[in-house]
């Protein structure tokens, strides 16, 4: 079946339709991974986004639902030079075409996915949106260009809190659109966690006793979520704080510091960030399209730690006054790589010090 992707500037890209059926509009990005398309594909901080593998060959492993990091997928739309219509694994339930139908996903593939990711990394990430043969294309354009995304936090994020009782630490941790695999390293560490919704205010949180505070990833502008920011303020110095992705974004603007769209984010498990205290690099696994923006930083709490070597964008921060320390990147190691994993051991050390402070 015949489909097409149509770009707010107008360009189309003609291929073979799979997956679902329902189009809808969304933000077209690129993620660089080579591996981790099951991960990619159940990430809460792709949600209603459009995603374009850079990887050839997407879905020759099948899908096996336990390495998802969400029980559903929430993205918008898939695209892919080419997608195995036979996978191999012992452990595979579906091909990745099932699967997108399952949820109702639609994918797109034979298309020039080098010149698509080209375009983005010259224009920026835009909206586009699947379409067959009988749309009009000029009408598709003109509804992309008036149209406004809003990627909602609320839509990822549990909508109850519950727990994962364990005899460590107590640590709370806030839903953005959190990856399963954050909760795993916690439980790994013995941590007595309880997961609680994006939109729970400070007194509730800190009604739970926290030995530590958790700030997950999550979808969207972080700007928007004005009611997660004041509640970060309210947290701070009661407890340690450790953000990841849009936590760390959410973290630095409750603390005085700016943030900003990227041209077209940083997206897949290869990006080498560098610790500054110890001049180590390490490979890191990323999704997000804003960054902290350096100058803002000038006259608050926060310095950097880490810096990505492709750009030099902030990669890590950490809170003079307060207890708290942050990271753009995802230490969690799913996908991969599992040499970030530290940090986890880094906030216990935190919590420990601030117990015997």
């Amino acid at each position: 079946m015949k489909r097409k992707l149509v770009l707010e500037n107008g360009l189309v890209f003609n291929g073979e339709g799979f997956g679902g059926d329902q189009f809808t509009i969304g933000e077209v990005v690129f993620t660089t991974g080579m591996t981790g398309y099951q991960e990619t594909l159940s990430d809460p901080s792709f949600h209603k986004q459009i995603i374009v593998f850079t990887y050839p060959l997407i879905g020759n492993y099948g899908i096996n639902p336990s390495d998802f990091e969400s029980l559903n997928s929430f993205v918008g739309g898939v695209i892919v030079h080419e997608y195995a219509k036979t996978e191999s694994h012992w452990k595979s339930q579906m091909n990745i075409d099932s699967f997108l139908k399952k949820q109702n996903i639609p994918g797109l593939s034979g298309i020039d996915t080098r010149a698509l990711v080209k375009t983005i990394r010259m224009k920026g990430s835009m909206k586009g949106k699947f379409c067959d043969e009988n749309e009009n294309l000029d009408e598709v354009v003109k509804s992309l260009q008036h149209t406004t995304l809003r990627h909602h936090v609320s839509e990822v994020s549990t909508p109850r809190a519950y727990s994962a009782p364990a005899g460590g630490h107590r640590i709370v941790l806030i839903d953005y659109g959190m990856k399963k695999s954050i909760l795993k390293e916690l439980c790994l560490r013995n941590c007595d966690v309880v997961v609680v919704p994006y939109n729970t205010d400070a007194n509730s949180i800190l009604e739970l006793n926290p030995d530590g505070i958790m700030l997950s990833n999550g979808p969207g502008n972080p700007e928007e979520l004005t009611e997660s920011i004041n509640t970060i303020k309210k947290l701070s110095g009661k407890a340690p704080i450790f953000g990841i992705c849009l936590g760390h974004q959410l973290y630095a603007l409750a603390h005085g510091a700016k943030t900003f769209k990227m041209l077209f984010g940083h997206r897949g498990a290869n990006h080498p960030v560098k610790e500054l205290a110890t001049n180590r690099v390490y490979i890191t696994s990323q999704n997000h399209g804003y960054v902290v923006d350096e100058k803002s930083l000038k006259n608050t709490t926060l310095e950097v730690t880490h810096r990505a070597l492709n750009d030099g964008t902030v990669e890590g921060l950490q809170d003079k006054k307060n207890w708290a320390f942050t990271v753009q990147y995802h230490p969690e190691s799913c996908p991969g790589p599992h040499d970030n994993e530290y940090l986890f051991n880094n906030f216990m050390t935190m919590i420990e010090d601030f117990k015997n402070k």
